[in-house]
Parts: C-alpha cells; sequence; structure tokens
C-alpha cells in the first residue's frame, strides 16, 4: 500500500509519466534509485489516450507516491499529426523531423513538471527522452535537456534560492534494444504501457507507425517479447 506523504520518508521525485514504455522504464528506474515517485501526466489532446488510461494503471502497479494528470489542449494549435487531421504516417522512420513531432512539447512539458516540482519541494525531475533510436525529435536530445536544466535554475524561485533541479534523463542514451531489456530486469510488463500513436478502432497497436516500428524492432534486437497486441 502506497504511503501518505508523511509516512513517506524517501526523497521525493517527479517522474512525466506519458504512459508509454519510455516513462515506464523511467518511473521503475527512479523507484528503484530509492524515491518517492509523484507522476505528472499530461492529457494534451493526444489522438493515441489510450496512453493516459496506461499512466493511470503504470502509476497504480509500480505504487507512485502520487499521480497528477492536468488537462492542456495543444489540439487548438494543431500542427503534428497527433493533435491535428493529419495522417499518421506509416512507412517507416524517415530522417527528417516526423509530422508526428508536437511544437515544443517536451519543452512545455518540463516547464510544467518543473512547477510541479518545484510545488511540492523536490529538485529531481526525470524525463524518458532518448537521443538514439528515436524518431528525430528535437527535444529529445542532451543539449536541450542541459539547456532546460540551467533555465530552469535560472526562472524558478527553488533555482534563486537553492539548488534548482536535476534533469534526470536515464534513458538518454539507450538503445531501444537496452530499454527493452531494462523493462524485462524492472520486472514490468510492457503491456501495461502503450507507444502507438494511431490506434485501431478495436484498441489495438497499429503496428505501422513510427512509434510502433521503433518499440518492435527494440524488442526484437533485444531477443525480448513484446506482450502489447498488434493489428500487424
Amino acid at each position: 500500500m502506497t504511503k501518505s506523504p508523511e509516512e513517506d520518508k524517501r526523497p521525493l521525485a517527479v517522474v512525466l509519466l506519458s504512459g508509454g514504455l519510455d516513462s515506464m522504464v523511467t518511473a521503475g528506474i527512479a523507484r528503484e534509485r530509492g524515491f518517492a515517485v509523484h507522476a505528472l501526466t499530461i492529457d494534451y489532446g493526444q489522438r493515441h489516450r489510450i496512453e493516459l488510461e496506461s499512466a493511470k494503471g503504470i502509476a497504480r502497479r509500480l505504487e507512485l507516491s502520487d499521480h497528477v494528470e492536468i488537462a492542456l489542449d495543444l489540439r487548438k494549435f494543431g500542427g503534428s499529426a497527433l493533435t491535428d487531421e493529419i495522417e499518421v504516417p506509416k512507412d517507416g522512420v524517415g530522417e527528417e523531423i516526423p509530422v508526428t513531432y508536437v511544437p515544443a512539447r517536451n519543452l512545455v512539458f518540463l516547464a510544467l513538471t518543473t512547477a510541479f516540482a518545484e510545488a511540492r519541494g523536490s529538485g529531481d525531475i526525470f524525463i524518458g527522452v532518448n537521443a538514439l533510436d528515436y524518431s528525430g525529435y528535437p527535444d529529445c536530445r542532451p543539449e536541450f535537456i542541459a539547456g532546460f536544466e540551467q533555465a530552469a535554475r535560472l526562472g524558478t524561485r527553488a533555482g534563486v534560492e537553492g539548488s534548482g533541479f536535476a534533469i534526470h534523463a536515464p534513458l538518454q542514451h539507450m538503445t531501444k534494444a537496452d530499454i527493452a531489456r531494462e523493462c524485462t530486469r524492472l520486472d514490468l510488463d510492457p503491456a501495461w504501457s502503450w507507444s502507438c500513436y494511431d490506434p485501431t478502432e478495436d484498441g489495438l497497436a497499429c503496428g505501422a507507425c513510427d512509434s510502433c516500428r521503433l518499440r518492435k524492432k527494440g524488442f526484437a534486437e533485444a531477443g525480448l517479447e513484446d506482450s502489447t497486441r498488434y493489428a500487424r
């Protein structure tokens, strides 16, 4: 049973929990490192809304100390296949930034996560970004994470009066195969998480979008089974 904040004497960390594989593994790592994990999930109007339910399930199964979900409707901005009437590509992972890129998403999300962490009195923030096997998003790069950490230090009371924030990106230099292995090592069921950008009407992962392809490739290269049900 999850301890109350008064009973839990562990150091507190905030994890940005999307409900995807990477964020689930990141939450598992934060918990393994001895943190009382407070998770933040952002409902930004994404088409693959199943991941929101996955985030709730992950928080429950990992017995996280707290899980907060907030709404931020990025559909009003559009500009992405995840928030607008743009077809999700199914022809393989390319070298250019794809239309599934959501404008400044991690910049916005990390700002909100930092606000959440500051309100909770935590200087430790975990995010599951990955710079190796990913779709080419600029806000997954190590330079971005380092730059944001400095911005958070300059733009918050905690940064001015204290030590600021440490942005932990434990998957930053892992391949998807490495992440699949971490999932298994942490005894997490891949099916608890959701990665697909374009689920079928009957709730299956499409198996063909960039996110599905990268996920399947990672488990295949690791020689591990992905318990997720795919349409193809």
